[in-house]
């Protein structure tokens, strides 16, 4: 590969021109039909999401966010009530409990894994505890044989943070076989066009298994209408446009042979930084296959520094998720802190590098040939 070459962290240039002509023909039937809100295929798009989730309903929305938004107002959260997420993740998480008046309570992180920490849930648990939303992070599953039983010894939710999970799968245990968010009481599901499966804009779903839930889901995401112009509730505007419910219909049918490929590629990295002992290559989970929405590595503080200026001086894309813990975020000032030392650990070290369908050999070889640089 030239040195001249420059490598994104996402190609969906590539990707999209494999697909070119199924995803022309699907944007011209929404057109010719002039459906552009609700329509055919997005009730089409949400049937075969359901199928390949393995879920009974799937209810649209306008983004990853507003999915987690509307998930947490149909199961009543508000002022008072308190939901449980992790310190490291993406800031969406924490953001809509505070934006309903609920309080964000912090809790750690697997210091190997990046997902939720069980014990400390269960630490973290009050009289006022509402939710517990474990993100199924980076592509790997949350502990959810440990947090279904943490939720059902003191009846409180589980929403399920799928944003970055979709093509995850359980492998062994109680939830042998399932999907990430059919697990929960209620899954969200993000497809920004950066994810696994990414629309051509923002996107988003929500999943669940209880129809009631489903149907305060569905209106909640129409302005609260139970039927037209009828308003049973308070609800926001929340909707996955027909254009780019066709454009995952199509993508959809590829998903599989895109975590394929992430996967492929993550071996390919594993390989080739191997043997750098300075780096932590990214630890998979026993019970479930890793989709690799990203493909992040760990190496102290002050070589990341050197990483990173070496990255941007050979045109190599990179990014830290998540260089903060939630807690110490200026919008989280006035909620409740707690001791999350493995956050605190995780957001020094980490770092991500390009992850997607079209990475190739070559280029992950152009990757680790610039650590060869790097001076100890």
């Amino acid at each position: 590969m030239k040195a001249t070459s420059s490598i994104a962290m996402v190609d969906l240039q590539n990707q999209t021109k494999k697909i070119r002509d199924e995803i022309n023909a699907a944007i011209h039937e929404v057109i010719d039909s002039t459906q552009f809100i609700g329509g055919e295929k997005v009730n089409q798009f949400c049937e075969t999401l359901g199928d390949y989730l393995g879920v009974n309903h799937v209810i649209p929305c306008n983004s990853g966010t507003d999915a987690l938004q509307i998930a947490m107002m149909a199961l009543g959260i508000g002022p008072g009530d308190e939901v449980i997420t992790p310190d490291f993740t993406y800031f969406a998480t924490a953001e809509v409990i505070g934006i309903l008046g609920a309080t964000p309570v912090f809790v750690d992180v697997d210091k190997d894994y990046f997902t939720i920490l069980p014990e400390d849930i269960e630490r973290a648990i009050t009289p006022n505890t509402k939710a517990i939303v474990p993100v199924h992070l980076f592509g790997q599953a949350a502990n959810m044989e440990a947090i279904n039983e943490i939720a059902d010894a003191h009846n409180i939710y589980i929403i399920e943070d799928c944003a970055q999970s979709i093509g995850c799968t359980v492998t062994e245990g109680e939830f042998i076989g399932k999907a990430t968010g059919n697990i929960g009481d209620i899954g969200c599901f993000s497809f920004f066009p950066s994810k696994n499966l990414g629309a051509f804009g923002d996107g988003g779903a929500i999943t669940t298994n209880n129809s009631k839930l489903a149907k305060v889901c569905r209106q909640i995401a129409n302005h609260g209408q139970g039927k037209r112009y009828y308003h049973d509730r308070l609800g926001v505007n929340s909707r996955l446009d027909a254009i780019q419910a066709a454009i995952l219909q199509v993508k959809l049918t590829y998903l599989d042979n895109y975590v394929n490929q992430r996967q492929r590629a993550a071996l390919k990295y594993d390989e080739v930084l191997a043997p750098f002992e300075w780096i932590t290559s990214p630890k998979r989970l026993p019970y479930c296959n890793h989709s690799f929405h990203q493909y992040v590595i760990r190496m102290q503080y002050d070589l990341r520094k050197k990483v990173i200026a070496m990255l941007n001086s050979h045109n190599v894309a990179h990014n830290v998720y998540y260089p903060l813990p939630l807690q110490k975020q200026d919008a989280m000032a006035s909620y409740p802190k707690r001791s999350c030392p493995n956050t605190a650990k995780i957001c020094q070290e980490v770092l991500a590098l390009p992850m997607h369908t079209e990475l190739t050999d070559d280029q992950i070889e152009y990757i680790a040939s610039i650590f060869e640089k790097i001076t100890l």
